[in-house]
């Protein structure tokens, strides 16, 4: 692939002072955790001073961002308030008449853009499931449909739908999609040339996730709200919007087990999260864009990692005493060389070019990727293997290093061994934080293909593979 453009000019860490041996610490305590990161970018008085990616994802991959996504959407929102096309006051109910449900309460006719963005319905929890349910064809309408226990704007609840019915409001009121829009004002500005989009079956992206772009970008993201909506000399996004979506609106409350990190008890925005330190947003599985004014610091993570408020917790506890203290040039060089080399390791085992297997999987396990009795098939193929998996899908993997292909539409990168009579593979859905392990049972003929993270989204590889990923979520 070719090199991205650059959206951000690069500085060393010393030059934009920033110590090196911080972020060094930073990936020194994200191994001793386990955290499987897929790229870091930190940004000091708006230079990049640090970057890098875990091979086999890159800087030209763009990354699902999850709910990093509803963010994005809530900039698309305070544009088209800007434009005096939509207002904080509107109701649903007016924007949307043709979404209303017959019945609907009361409290549901009074939900405004205000509490759509800051997820003050009156829901307890995530309507999603319950909202699919009801109205499986129609979001909109079974959001509106689940009952409101509490007065709209006393209450925070994280709730995804809130986001989808923002997106449609957008674009109801702006005539375009949600997509076009932001490529427009927002994207093509900054010089990102690629935005894609994960979708609902009717077409329309899903708004509250399903957003992948670069790391780059998304630091840029982060720096364009550092600056209050500039871009250069270019106005991108209202200051006035800026400050009201990354401002707390409500208080944020432990999830109902009692369970919540710091930073996600420190009030919500539109569409944002408080921090300890600045804000940020934050998607699924550990993808993260965290903006420090007060140290005019912009740090974007793409990661597998379940253990959010650990990335966090480690950002604060070694990036942070690292600002304003620079480093030697030698220690500079230590660390790019390091974030040069990063990487995850391939399967480990023997190549047996010769030897070749047939299995049938086994799905019993919950976070099966793949059917129950789909055929498996390993092949050795130029110093690697071919993977047959059912009928419709073959990918190569190396052996001890990645193999990248496309079959349905989207990348996947593999690498494989023997283990004595067992094969495995790792197949990592490259533009996503999911990877599936292919383990194989010569001598049973048997296999299964489990995932490191069971995507939102469902379970079946093949639906993800395809481009764009057309589906309903099953889980918020």
């Amino acid at each position: 692939m070719p090199s991205p453009r650059a959206l951000l000019p690069r500085s060393t860490p010393a030059a934009s002072g920033m110590s090196s041996r911080a972020v060094a610490a930073l990936l020194d305590r994200l191994e001793e955790r386990s955290i499987e990161c897929h790229s870091i970018m930190v940004v000091r008085h708006g230079h990049v001073v640090a970057e890098g990616w875990w091979a086999p994802y890159s800087a030209e991959r763009p990354h699902l961002l999850y709910s990093l996504t509803k963010s994005f959407t809530s900039v698309a929102v305070g544009l088209a308030i800007a434009d005096g096309l939509l207002s904080l006051d509107d109701r649903v109910v007016d924007v949307l008449p043709d979404h209303v449900p017959a019945g609907i309460s009361e409290r549901g006719r009074r939900l405004t853009v205000h509490h759509l963005l800051s997820m003050t319905t009156g829901h307890r929890t995530d309507s999603l499931a319950e909202a699919w349910r009801l109205e499986p064809g129609d979001l909109v309408k079974g959001f509106l449909r689940v009952p409101f226990p509490e007065a709209e704007g006393t209450r925070h609840a994280y709730d995804n739908p809130t986001t989808f019915v923002l997106a449609r409001m957008v674009e109801r009121v702006t005539g375009r999609g949600l997509p076009e829009l932001l490529d427009e004002r927002l994207f093509t500005p900054m010089g990102v040339d690629h935005a894609e989009w994960d979708r609902v079956a009717s077409g329309a992206a899903f708004g509250f996730h399903g957003l992948h772009l670069t790391t780059e970008a998304v630091a840029a993201f982060g720096e364009l709200l550092l600056r209050g909506g500039l871009w250069g000399d270019r106005r991108l996004v209202p200051r006035e919007w800026v400050r009201l979506a990354t401002g707390r609106h409500i208080e944020t409350l432990p999830l109902e087990d009692g369970s919540a990190g710091a930073d996600y008890l420190c009030g919500y925005g539109y569409q944002f999260w408080m921090s300890r330190h600045g804000y940020h947003g934050n998607g699924a599985f550990g993808q993260h864009c965290v903006v420090v004014p007060s140290h005019d610091l912009v740090v974007a993570v793409t990661s597998a990692n379940t253990r959010e408020q650990s990335m966090l917790d480690a950002m604060w506890e070694c990036l942070l005493p690292g600002v304003d203290r620079a480093d030697s040039p030698r220690d500079d060089e230590i660390l790019a060389d390091r974030l040069r080399r990063l990487s995850l390791a391939p399967v480990r085992g023997s190549a047996a070019p010769e030897r070749s297997a047939k299995a049938r999987l086994d799905a019993s396990a919950e976070d099966s990727a793949l059917p129950d009795g789909t055929t498996v098939i390993v092949d050795p193929v130029d110093g690697g293997w071919l993977l047959r998996l059912g009928s419709s899908l073959d990918v190569e993997a190396g052996h001890g290093e990645w193999r990248e292909g496309s079959p349905l539409g989207r990348p996947v990168v593999a690498a494989g061994a023997w283990r004595g009579d067992t094969f495995v593979a790792d197949l990592h859905v490259i533009t996503t934080p999911h990877r599936v392990r292919l383990v194989v049972d010569a001598g049973a003929g048997t296999a299964v293909a489990t995932w490191n993270l069971v995507p939102l989204t469902g379970p079946s590889l093949v639906s993800h593979l395809r481009s764009p990923l057309m589906t309903r979520p099953d889980v918020a």
